[in-house]
């Protein structure tokens, strides 16, 4: 195989593919790109058994075939070399040179017959969605997805599609979030895929200006976005019953800015238990005191901001870490927080949401010490 290219085009291919390359691995061949060249382009794949992506960039073919090389090696020393032509040479031996005008690295490959097959989609169903409002919808949802192996149905987005409105709900047990868009909707599939968070990163840092082609099969969700082709395991497990969750008739309701807000909480956090991050909110007509305390190491702090607010004065404490991540991910400039209970569920929402949107953002408190 020999093959000539832009170092900036491989070197962008080879950013977008160490995202679908684990980091540690016990099948070696994990840790390569399979290279294919044939005609005028050159396809690169990279796999970590749960996300694969394939990348196709422009080429010079002096003599097709399909090798593994090693993905971190590429990467480095595209990234070191100035911008230039290099030809990539691989023999029957698996012995590759890179050529460029600076020199010449060698590095041996590996066996394609070792790499993972491309997983198949039988009979996929097709649907396009704006990239906007899908990069909308995963930047809503993401950061409450669980990091627990324990619970994978929690390890994902759980996508609700029908022909008047997609929804996405995600939770960690502490937090949950469901955007719901109603200007958008499919006629081709309708239902429910619980969709890994590793495939939701890597679309939503992806440029998405255009449609996005989506393919759903039993097992398999599939992405196009330009040339390039990014498939995932969708999570084969039941999402809990979220609804039953949603408080229904919180009778309190906090009005305050966002910023505001939000300095106070990383503020006022510095100086909380490590293992805790333990802050409480205490409302009454006009103010919103934040306040933290830490016995071991006689730490505390607090502080008072302008707010409004109807009902009762309560006392809630809040999980800070929690708590600034639901307020960072409310849309606007002040955030209405409607609540019951010192240990009922919050929910956080905007004063005004985009035309055909619905957002709720559900928080969890926990129990103040005495």
């Amino acid at each position: 195989m020999r093959f000539s290219t832009s170092k900036t085009e491989l070197q962008q291919a080879l950013q977008k593919l160490s995202k679908a390359s684990p980091t540690r691995s016990t099948l070696p061949i994990l840790g390569c790109v399979l290279i294919e060249s044939k005609e005028e382009k050159t396809t690169l794949r990279a796999t970590d058994l749960e996300l694969t992506i394939e990348v196709e960039i422009p080429s010079s073919l002096e003599e097709g075939g399909i090798t593994a090389l090693p993905l971190k090696t590429l990467l480095d020393i595209t990234s070191e070399l100035p911008e230039a032509r290099l030809t990539i040479t691989v023999d029957e031996k698996n012995k590759t040179t890179i050529e460029t005008d600076l020199g010449k690295y060698d590095l041996m490959a590996k066996s394609p017959e070792e790499f993972p097959a491309t997983p198949s989609q039988k009979s996929p169903q097709k649907m396009s969605i704006p990239g906007k409002t899908l990069k909308d919808i995963i930047n809503t949802t993401a950061f409450a997805v669980s990091k627990d192996e324990l619970k994978p149905a929690l390890t994902g987005v759980l996508f609700r599609v029908s022909r008047s409105a997609i929804s996405a709900v995600s939770t960690d047990g502490h937090r949950l979030v469901k955007h719901t868009r109603t200007d958008y909707g499919s006629d081709s599939f309708e239902g429910d895929l619980i969709v890994p968070k590793k495939f939701l990163s890597y679309m939503s840092s992806q440029t998405l200006e255009d449609d996005v082609e989506l393919y759903i099969a039993e097992s398999h969700l599939g992405a196009r976005v330009g040339n390039d082709h990014v498939l995932t395991r969708v999570i084969d497990e039941a999402f809990p019953n979220y609804e039953s969750v949603i408080p229904k008739e919180n009778n309190k309701r906090l009005k305050i800015e966002k910023e505001s807000l939000l300095g106070s909480i990383r503020r006022v956090a510095i100086f909380s238990n490590k293992a805790t991050h333990q802050v409480a909110l205490s409302l009454s007509k006009d103010l919103c005191l934040i306040s933290t305390e830490d016995p071991e190491k006689s730490s505390k702090a607090q502080e008072t901001i302008k707010a409004e607010y109807d009902g009762d004065p309560i006392t809630i404490g809040y999980n800070a870490e929690y708590l600034k991540d639901i307020v960072t991910h409310t849309q606007g400039k002040v955030v209405v927080v409607d609540l019951s209970t010192p240990v009922g569920a919050a929910l956080f929402s905007p004063v005004e949401l985009e035309e055909h949107t619905e957002s709720i953002m559900l928080l969890m408190p926990i129990r103040l010490n005495d």
